[in-house]
């Protein structure tokens, strides 16, 4: 793998935890130099910063608000001098009951949906520019969910609705840009041991969603960050507009 992504310039948003710390680890330990977008969690970047000091190139930014996107994007060029492979990563999963006043119900929607549909289609519109702009067989990888496919709980409709959202973007991209030499891939995870599915294991215990699956143990972000690679190191091009569920068979499609 290293030989394919040696020196690849690759931006990972929410790349400072959870999946998209493994995968932005994962591309640097493999030749990779990384743009790892962050929002909050400024300790967890600079310790990754530590660890590759001279492969990991920190931005921060609330993907919430699309407008900081474009100026975001402006600096991960500057700073890498290049751009190949663009991973959307971040993302939100809000609890939001249905017996939630209007209002309230309402802002949290808007806010997963900005998050994990509407920063992710500013982001991918500003990439594929800028590879058609520069001639480059660039790739985009944008991390959905099984969600997307099954449906989720009462509590988790937005995040459903939004991951589905990133499946018909991702499609439209591939067809779109194909003779562009732009390819664009959708990875769907299912449970995955992190702090954001936290809240949902405290809702309903781990052993809930380890009923669901067919494996002894839920999927971890290392078991998500090589498939990641893969993707970006162009041996699979010809699966553009695929989606690669990795759910450990608990939804299959």
């Amino acid at each position: 793998m290293k030989d394919y992504l040696q020196n690849k310039k690759i931006l990972v948003t929410g790349g400072n935890r959870g999946i998209g710390m493994a995968i932005s680890t994962f591309l640097v330990e493999h030749g990779a130099i990384v743009a790892v977008h962050y929002n909050r969690n400024k300790s967890m970047a600079d310790k990754l910063k530590k660890k590759f000091p001279d492969s990991i190139f920190l931005i921060q930014a609330n993907l919430s608000d699309i407008t900081n996107i474009p100026e975001m994007f402006k600096v991960v060029i500057d700073n890498l001098g290049s751009l190949d492979v663009v991973v959307n990563n971040a993302g939100v999963a809000i609890n939001s009951g249905i017996d939630m006043q209007d209002e309230i119900w309402t802002n949290q929607w808007l806010d997963t949906m900005n998050v994990n549909l509407n920063a992710v289609g500013l982001i991918c519109k500003k990439a594929i520019q800028y590879f058609i702009e520069k001639s480059i067989p660039g790739k985009i990888i944008n991390i959905s969910s099984r969600a997307a496919f099954r449906g989720d709980t009462a509590e988790y409709m937005a995040y459903a609705a939004s991951k589905g959202g990133i499946v018909s973007l991702t499609r439209s991209i591939a067809r779109a840009y194909g003779k562009k030499g732009i390819v664009a891939f959708n990875i769907a995870p299912g449970f995955v041991k992190t702090d954001m599915a936290q809240q949902f294991f405290d809702q309903y215990g781990e052993d809930t969603a380890l009923d669901q699956i067919a494996l002894n143990e839920l999927t971890t972000p290392k078991d998500i960050a090589p498939f990641v690679a893969f993707l970006a190191s162009g041996l699979a091009d010809h699966a553009t507009g695929g989606t690669f569920d990795i759910n450990a068979a608990s939804y299959v499609h």
